[in-house]
């Protein structure tokens, strides 16, 4: 390992003795790609829907002493869950009864308080996240120092680590239970903007190696959707820019013109390098928002996804967009599916469970009136969640 201070001039060094133009007549082609609907990927996506909060919450619940806390303790926690700001954390709860069972106590006035508790599958699924993540959390920190190595600074504020963390599999509360862990190799730091951010203190060589790299490509892997019908100009084009000369993400781009395709290359690396960072090779596309000048890009630097939809696909599913690295997947299938995704995938089998029984009524039974959600507001819920959800209908 070296100090940044190190590595930083060691860059320079290297930029005093590399020709500065030998690559800037290269000018940014104005080449416009239409959008394609690709249905496999959509279904890729909707199976993902409602996870992050699903999983959220069952870590939660777990923390207490007996797996159950009042409404009003899991709604403290919104801010984790990224729910719909029309959707209420109980109407969300009630959707996955598979997941979470709900009782009634009365509070100090003799009110009936909704509490939730998890079930048995949840607690035994949630047991077997668990041993993964002691199994994985070797891979999972090389995941989080790699991203803070592809930054200029290796700084990033924890807000945009926030919106990252489930992608790359940090647990929630990963400020106390994980970067304590980790006290010669991370730091958190006050940010001039009065943020609290976190710092890498040590770069590491051996992680400096982009997934591009280690393939020993020549070229992306580059896969359209079906019908796609690439026009022979941009088929010319698309070639003559793979065989640009590729710039790592992990070296210091401050000499390549922004105005170049090359440049456009250099970006291209970073997110294909980013996507990979993430356990199931997505993200979405406001995660990346904040990450402009921590990655040295340039203005509107996501066009270039659209840009390039034969390396990333961009799903429209569930009301946002979220962004896929299309060689992480072959015919819906992970191509190399992390173990933390599989207990994910069974979450998702157990929330589809709970969804279609609670959809036939099997969970009304035995529900006093005093105790239901106001009938009016649980079918709208329900009439909105059936708009929404994908997975259900894949």
């Amino acid at each position: 390992m070296a100090t940044l201070v190190d590595r930083s001039r060691f860059f320079n060094f290297l930029h005093i003795l590399r020709p500065y133009n030998y690559q800037q007549k290269l000018n940014l082609v104005n080449v416009k790609l239409k959008w394609v609907k690709d249905t496999i990927l959509d279904s890729v996506v909707s199976n993902e829907k409602d996870l992050m909060a699903t999983s959220t919450l069952i870590s939660i619940l777990s923390s207490y002493l007996n797996k159950h806390a009042p409404i009003y303790h899991l709604t403290r926690h919104r801010g984790l869950l990224d729910l719909p700001y029309d959707l209420k954390v109980s109407s969300f709860i009630r959707r996955y009864p598979s997941i979470f069972n709900e009782f009634h106590l009365p509070d100090s006035a003799g009110t009936p308080v909704p509490w939730f508790q998890l079930t048995q599958s949840a607690i035994d699924l949630h047991q077997e996240e668990l041993n993964i993540f002691q199994q994985s959390k070797d891979d999972i920190l090389h995941r989080l120092v790699k991203l803070l190595m592809l930054t200029k600074e290796r700084t990033l504020p924890l807000q945009t680590i926030n919106q990252l963390r489930w992608d790359i599999g940090l647990p929630y509360d990963y400020k106390d239970s994980f970067i304590p862990l980790h006290p010669q190799l991370l730091s958190f730091i006050n940010l001039p903007d009065d943020r609290v951010g976190l710092r890498l203190l040590l770069w590491d060589d051996k992680l400096a190696i982009s997934e591009f790299e280690k393939t020993e490509g020549l070229s992306f892997p580059v896969k359209f959707t079906r019908g796609f019908g690439l026009k022979r100009k941009c088929m010319a084009w698309l070639d003559e820019w793979q065989r640009l000369d590729y710039t790592s993400p992990y070296v210091d781009s401050s000499h390549l013109d922004p105005r170049t395709d090359i440049s456009e290359k250099r970006n291209v690396g970073v997110f294909h390098e980013l996507l990979h960072l993430t356990l199931s090779k997505q993200t979405q596309r406001k995660n990346v928002s904040n990450l402009r000048k921590p990655l040295s890009l340039p203005f509107k630097f996501t066009k270039v996804f659209e840009r390039h939809p034969g390396i990333f696909y961009i799903s429209r599913k569930g009301g946002t967009q979220t962004v896929v690295l299309r060689e992480g997947y072959d015919c819906g299938e992970a191509v190399d599916k992390h173990p933390m995704v599989d207990v994910r995938e069974k979450y998702a089998r157990l929330m589809q469970k709970g969804f279609l029984d609670r959809s036939k009524g099997l969970y009304k039974k035995g529900v006093s009136s005093k105790t239901q959600l106001n009938e009016e507001e649980e079918e709208e819920d329900q009439s909105k969640f059936n708009r929404e959800i994908g997975f259900l209908s894949n």
